[in-house]
């Protein structure tokens, strides 16, 4: 058992925290203010090789494993969870959902463009009313002699306006539930298909959230992805690879709201005394960095048997549930230390406290989590 980073995972940490600090720290308070899509920034991830860091060189990715990917989102959402968030969601869900389920011809079609940051890309899942529920997918795609034609909307889009790919899940056969929804793949700019509404959040501002809408959307038969009717089995496997990301983005943010909050305590007097100095604030401190630390163990277990190709359905959902859960609670207790100051925006626990609620909710609630692990728990006593 060896808990320590190799030299070459130290340096990706190094590189990515650089860059971050450098090119998105001061811009942070802007984006999230005008709720504006970093773009420019976007496109150097890509550069670096950071939109494709799971896939292999073949389709234009750098090949990393997933402690090397967790460790770039947890860097990225030290410092903005947006950014974090949007490589997340175009890595671990549209363009995974590709490499897992495509053909050969699909795959060397869109993963290079997506890999290096030419194209960004999305994935709908989530319906106004298929939330949790999302067996209850109400989007429709019929099968005609050209291929096919889908009706229907997506909301809770997560780059919904800037993707030039979108893997889409529609139901194809009613009667079947689960098993009659398959998945699609829509490029920006085909005829029936835009996207609507952009949401305007509590949190993750800059990060583009919005529905995507069909409407006799004509699909040429080669954009099935995957087996008809077998869409969203193969969105569960995603899932699977996209707790891990909601999980390191979870502990990213926790950590980046802690380094603030012990800077801030080491520097802030009262009554005569830096309030680092305080049992109060020192054990506030201590449990903070202890679940931070148990939160990444999490993650890293479950990138490590993810590495190995073992299921990670119970250890995932594990990662994603406590990382998510501490995070909330070490945000809270940063801007309890930074006392009224962390209640204004001169200082970043006030953003971080915002948007790390998404991160029980997003890729399935906390609740769903819990279903899941207790599923794995009674089927394998």
């Amino acid at each position: 058992m060896d808990f320590s980073y190799t030299d070459e995972q130290r340096q990706l940490r190094r590189a990515v925290r650089e860059f971050a600090e450098a090119e998105i720290q001061p811009h942070v308070r802007v984006w999230d203010e005008a709720s504006e899509f970093p773009s420019a920034v976007v496109k150097k991830c890509g550069e670096m090789g950071l939109m494709g860091s799971i896939f292999p060189e073949e389709y234009g990715g750098t090949g990393y494993g997933y402690i090397e990917y967790a460790l770039i989102i947890e860097e990225l959402a030290r410092v903005d969870p947006s950014v974090a968030l949007i490589v997340a969601a175009h890595t671990s869900l549209c363009s995974n959902h590709l490499y897992i389920a495509g053909n050969e011809e699909q795959k060397k079609k869109y993963l290079p463009k997506l890999a290096s940051g030419e194209w960004i890309g999305s994935w709908s899942l989530t319906e106004p009313e298929a939330g949790s529920d999302a067996g209850g997918t109400r989007t429709v795609a019929v099968h005609n002699s050209d291929g096919w034609v889908i009706n229907g909307a997506k909301t809770f889009t997560t780059n919904a306006h800037y993707a030039q790919l979108c893997v889409a899940m529609a139901a194809t056969d009613r009667s079947k539930s689960h098993h009659g929804i398959s998945a699609f793949l829509v490029e920006s700019g085909t005829t029936g298909f835009r996207a609507g509404k952009k949401e305007d959040k509590l949190g993750m501002r800059a990060s583009d959230t919005g529905e995507v809408i069909f409407s006799n959307c004509r699909l040429p038969a080669s954009a099935l992805l995957g087996q008809a009717g077998e869409g969203f089995i193969d969105a569960l496997r995603v899932l699977d690879g996209g707790r891990i990301s909601i999980a390191a983005l979870s502990v990213g943010i926790a950590q980046g709201a802690f380094d603030a909050a012990l800077k801030y305590s080491k520097q802030r007097k009262q009554f005569g005394r830096f309030i680092s100095e305080f049992q109060a604030i020192q054990f506030k401190l201590a449990d903070m960095a202890t679940e931070i630390d148990a939160a990444r163990l999490l993650v890293q277990r479950a990138c490590w048997m993810k590495n190995q190709g073992r299921p990670v359905n119970r250890e995932s959902a594990m990662a994603k549930l406590y990382a998510s859960e501490i995070a909330v609670r070490v945000c809270n207790e940063a801007v309890q230390i930074h006392g009224g100051y962390g209640f204004t925006k001169d200082y970043p626990v006030e953003k971080f406290y915002r948007d790390v609620k998404l991160m029980t909710i997003g890729e399935g609630t906390s609740e769903i989590q819990k279903l899941v692990i207790a599923r794995q728990l009674l089927k394998n006593p």
